[in-house]
């Protein structure tokens, strides 16, 4: 435990999960953070030669993944333990899934390649991030949503059910289920019957 542990009886990754300010550079939250990469990068070799054997280093590298998922690499994440992933989405190239908080990912989600699913946000003071304070929110992906190309999704934010985000959208607030929403920040421009 360290001296920071010790003071405040809670992890940084208890404090982390509970979106409440944590040092994001805590040595157990480093490691987690090489093992993720050391295991996106055998996910990428992998699923080069041999998707099965691919798929079995995405279950190991993510807290949950529906048996028919498929993620084209490469694959970005902080930890990978704190994402949930439904039925039949597809992920194309490139999807960065900072997951300091936990992301969940519906059935049947389309994402386009480059797609950016950020949890983490950081003081506005600049004392507490010289100290590497950080905070962070979920992200929810509801089912059936489909994120457009390069589409970045920020902490807190959860997209209903069938809704779609055009490419290079920068959604900051919640989208409700059965729209179309573009722009920077996203503003909803239709609904879908």
């Amino acid at each position: 435990m360290t001296e920071n542990q010790k003071r405040n009886g809670r992890s940084e990754k208890e404090k982390m999960l509970a979106g409440e300010l944590y040092v994001a550079d805590d040595p157990d939250l480093e490691q987690a953070s090489r093992r993720a990469h050391r295991l996106t990068r055998e996910y990428e070799a992998r699923y080069a030669t041999d998707r099965k054997e691919a798929f079995t280093v995405l279950r190991e590298l993510l807290g949950q993944v529906a048996p028919d998922v498929h993620i084209k690499p490469p694959l970005y994440v902080d930890y990978g333990t704190y994402i949930t992933i439904g039925a039949r989405t597809f992920a194309n190239y490139g999807l960065m899934a900072l997951d300091v908080a936990r992301i969940t990912i519906g059935e049947d989600v389309q994402i386009g390649p480059n797609v950016q699913l950020l949890t983490p946000t950081h003081p506005i003071e600049p004392d507490l991030r010289r100290a590497k304070y950080e905070t962070a929110k979920p992200i929810v992906v509801c089912d059936n949503v489909w994120l457009g190309a390069g589409a970045i999704v920020l902490a807190g934010v959860t997209i209903g059910e069938n809704s779609v985000i055009g490419a290079g959208a920068v959604v900051t607030k919640d989208i409700p289920a059965n729209v179309v929403a573009v722009g920077n920040p996203a503003r909803i421009v239709r609904s879908i019957q």
